[in-house]
């Protein structure tokens, strides 16, 4: 493996640890495709929304997470990824990017230590120093740096209407996020970054998120969605034999 192959890889493996991650453009299964809007006469103000999804999200201590890529997406070869994430940045999954032909990836991140295997050959072990020079896996569920400060950090808030996502009653919201604190989420964004959110009525948890990510050079854009489910389940993840 080459090292732009190898530094590709990385920065996949760690988004999807975190993620990272940070959701279904394509590839959505039917359970996780939001429903047409409901008319909602008292809709809450989105301040008050974001502040207390910020709160909710800032105590998880385990999501399982899809993310998905739409478009041609600067410095971003992650196409898909799913898997089991905890507060602690250990994570479990597989991920597709795409390295000229789409490539399925396995990953597993332990305390400071990832494993990677491709579609040959068995797992290649690499210190975690090495993602989170790209990417810092623990970043989606910590307080300070992750998901919660993304919400906490938001502007323009705008809670829109009532939807449903996977079953469950939200508020979908769009707002704008500066990028020194969405790029800890989605690495290499700059300036401040258009989105839509979907919470949970109930819990205030954050079940989806898309971001617009604007054209670059030759890249024309697309879209990132992280979609959360399965909060706080028991999750154990061990360094694959």
């Amino acid at each position: 493996m080459s090292r732009t192959q190898s530094r590709s890889v990385l920065l996949v493996a760690a988004l999807t640890a975190a993620l990272v991650a940070l959701v279904g453009c394509s590839g959505k299964s039917d359970d996780q495709k939001s429903s047409a809007p409901t008319a909602e006469a008292n809709l809450p103000a989105a301040d008050g929304l974001l502040k207390d999804s910020s709160t909710a999200m800032s105590g998880i201590k385990t999501a399982k997470f899809l993310i998905t890529a739409d478009g041609t997406i600067a410095g971003l070869a992650l196409k898909r990824a799913e898997g089991v994430l905890t507060k602690e940045g250990n994570a479990q999954g597989t991920a597709q990017v795409e390295q000229g032909t789409t490539v399925d990836l396995a990953f597993t991140i332990v305390g400071q230590t990832m494993w990677l295997k491709g579609p040959t050959g068995d797992y290649q072990q690499l210190p975690l120093s090495l993602a989170a020079t790209v990417y810092d896996p623990s970043a989606i569920l910590d307080p300070e740096r992750g998901i919660a400060k993304v919400l906490s950090t938001a502007t323009e808030g705008k809670t829109e209407a009532s939807e449903s996502v996977g079953g469950k009653d939200t508020y979908r919201a769009s707002a704008k996020f500066p990028g020194e604190n969405l790029s800890k989420i989605v690495p290499g964004v700059t300036g401040t970054i258009p989105g839509r959110l979907w919470i949970a009525k109930d819990s205030k948890r954050l079940l989806k998120a898309t971001f617009d990510l604007p054209a670059s050079g030759e890249a024309k854009g697309g879209t990132v969605t992280v979609t959360f489910t399965e909060f706080d389940a028991a999750v154990t993840i061990n360094p694959p034999k």
